[in-house]
């Protein structure tokens, strides 16, 4: 009996004008199952991943002709790739930011190669998933072969992240999740304020589709609840 044919490797692209840096990368990369290509300049990103629709994208934030930021912002105008952004700016400011505009992680500069080979896999076993039949909930149905979520009959354009914390809250109407137990990747305060980015966003697109309001509650002390009876969203 043949053998079944071997999963095709994940294509990733890493986005960084350090040449020595996105050189070693990509063979660590290519030793670990996956393929890679390497762009040096942030204009160069969109047309790339229209072009080889990459499994992941590793994005450093200080590029030439467009930094990361404005990278992140312009590929979630089309696109849920999932990006791990890249950086020695450690600032909060820079890490929320970077999610804020669409990031899935967040990993500094200096970074041991096998962590980050560590997150890529995580990530990409998330936004993955498993095959199923599509659920439906108050009017949310979610995908999960695909990793979507649409409000009656309009798909809401998330990354990956929104979707797991949007799937999460759905899938348990009136229960009251604290900032915690909808972060995956953060801990203490900064990662408080990163689920409360991904909130912001989560509510800014699903009012655009939903008039009575996103259905996602503030427990004032505690974290997040989904009322699906909300007739608007509380701050």
């Amino acid at each position: 009996m043949a053998e079944p044919a071997a999963a095709a490797p994940r294509h990733i692209l890493i986005v960084e004008d350090d040449t020595r840096l996105a050189t070693l990368l990509s063979r660590f990369l290519c030793e670990h199952g996956f393929t890679a290509d390497i762009v040096g300049n942030g204009l160069q990103v969109e047309p790339e991943v229209r072009r080889a629709e990459p499994a992941l994208v590793l994005l450093d934030l200080l590029m030439p002709g467009m930094d990361g930021i404005e990278v992140c912002q312009q590929l979630r105008r089309f696109s849920s790739v999932p990006i791990i952004v890249l950086s020695a700016r450690t600032e909060e400011i820079d890490r929320l930011l970077a999610l804020e505009m669409g990031a899935d992680d967040f990993v500094a500069k200096p970074y041991s190669p096998r962590e980050l080979l560590a997150r890529i896999k995580a990530l990409l076993r998330r936004v993955e998933g498993r095959l199923g039949t599509p659920t439906a909930t108050h009017g949310f149905r979610i995908d999960e072969a695909a990793q979507r979520i649409a409000w009656e009959d309009s798909w809401l354009p998330l990354t990956p992240a929104e979707y797991r914390l949007l799937r999460k809250l759905i899938s348990r109407p009136g229960q009251v999740f604290r900032r915690a137990d909808l972060n995956e990747s953060e801990e203490g305060q900064a990662g408080d304020r990163v689920v409360d980015s991904h909130v912001k966003n989560l509510r800014r697109k699903i009012a655009q589709v939903r008039p009575q309001g996103s259905a996602i509650v503030s427990v004032y002390g505690l974290g997040y609840r989904f009322d699906p009876q909300s007739a608007q969203d509380a701050s």
